[in-house]
């Protein structure tokens, strides 16, 4: 079966309607576009005859269940489990708009499911989960489990996400992946790594200050010094998340363990002055009297959706290279870029997770594909930029062999 990128709605469907009684289609064309939803089921073998229907379904389909049993891992080989993976949220933490619910949050998850498959080639399937409790989410997907290739967790709220995606990996032996971690982290560090290169600097000479210490900011502080950031400090809402503070949650305790080693503290706009790289991924408005404290060439990455931390206008008066998370501006930080190619190449190996090294050879892949043509405003490729997906997917099923967790 495969996620279809059609609309299969029908025109005599009744809208939901406004007060005047008109439906919500009529106002808003994106309304018109979800209306039955954005993905179907399609079979991928035909069923014209008896005949068919004798080798789809019984008599033919209990041979091959009967090898299953007796050999599991030809599941993998005669079904589609090797090749779908399973979106699955709790609506906690739905793009900007916060806890909002499953159902308020199958639009999205549905739009990642047809990215997955336009992106790279990878059938996925919506799991709008109505429970919160993180062991009851683990025990839910742990029961889901032998449907899919793969798990991709999606807008969990902070700190439960790194809990259930831990518990996960401690119990599956299939890829777990928390897009809204790691996938913000990969795209990041590639394009950090070609704004480093444009200006002849390496990572090592750089230090960042990241907005955000939830999901994203997290696990781009625990990426950037893996590859060996100068220093990196992570700022929450109550400034520089930092080993003298007796308010940290466990997660920012361990945080503070291996950030922040100029020992800064006080406020995100204190940091700002004299920093290479600003990383926003919590919102809110970074004042322009900061941005300008920051050092001479320096970068800004302001990623809140749909209001940047940092305008785009405001950046440019100071920064070298300015990098957003909206499309209609240069230089996108679009986790599209990352997932589908990783969960191509993991299960195109049937890897049993996804390590550290397969997300660094993501980024190093997704930043080659700049190559030659690395301008201040082209740092990181287009989603729609052919090459990058298949970059991705050969260097991530690389990586999975290289480490020892591919298993074909």
């Amino acid at each position: 079966m495969a996620a279809e990128i059609v609309n299969p709605r029908s025109d005599s469907d009744a809208g939901t309607e406004q007060e005047t009684g008109e439906p919500l289609d009529s106002f808003d064309p994106a309304f018109a576009l979800h209306r039955g939803g954005k993905m179907a089921v399609q079979a991928t073998v035909p069923v014209r005859d008896k005949d068919d229907l004798s080798l789809a379904y019984t008599p033919g389909v209990a041979k091959v269940c009967s090898a299953i049993a007796e050999q599991p891992d030809l599941v993998h080989d005669y079904t589609w489990k090797s090749s779908v993976v399973a979106v699955v949220t709790d609506g906690t933490a739905v793009l900007g708009l916060g806890d909002i619910g499953p159902e308020a949050s199958l639009p999205v998850m549905e739009g990642k499911a047809i990215l997955f498959k336009q992106f790279g080639g990878v059938d996925a399937v919506p799991i709008a989960l109505d429970c919160t409790d993180a062991d009851e989410i683990v025990e839910t997907v742990v029961r889901l489990a032998p449907s899919f290739g793969g798990v991709n967790l999606e807008d969990i709220s902070a700190p439960r996400c790194f809990e259930i995606e831990r518990k996960l990996q401690e119990r599956l032996d299939i890829p777990i992946f928390h897009d809204d971690q790691h996938g913000t982290a990969v795209v990041t560090l590639a394009a950090l790594r070609n704004a480093a290169r444009l200006s002849g600097r390496t990572l090592g000479e750089l230090r960042a200050v990241i907005s955000g210490a939830g999901a994203a900011g997290v696990a781009i502080a625990k990426m950037l010094v893996e590859v060996g950031i100068g220093d990196v400090a992570v700022a929450d809402r109550k400034g520089v998340v930092s080993a003298d503070r007796d308010d940290l949650t466990p997660v920012k305790r361990e945080l503070a363990s291996f950030t922040n080693k100029a020992g800064l503290s006080g406020s995100l706009e204190s940091a700002l002055a004299g920093a290479d790289v600003f990383i926003g991924v919590s919102g809110g408005t970074v004042p322009e009297p900061a941005v300008a404290s920051m050092a001479k060439g320096a970068f800004v990455f302001a990623m809140a959706n749909p209001n940047p931390e940092v305008h785009p206008e405001v950046a440019h008066k100071y920064a070298a290279v300015v990098a957003t998370g909206r499309s209609d501006f240069p230089n996108q930080i679009n986790n599209v870029l990352a997932f589908p190619g990783i969960f191509a190449g993991a299960l195109q190996v049937r890897a049993s997770r996804i390590t550290e090294g397969m997300k660094l050879a993501a980024a190093e892949a997704l930043a080659s594909v700049v190559g030659d043509d690395l301008a201040a405003d082209y740092v990181i490729p287009s989603p729609f930029d052919e090459r990058v997906a298949p970059a991705v997917t050969a260097a991530v099923a690389a990586a999975a062999r290289a480490e020892g967790v591919a298993r074909r």
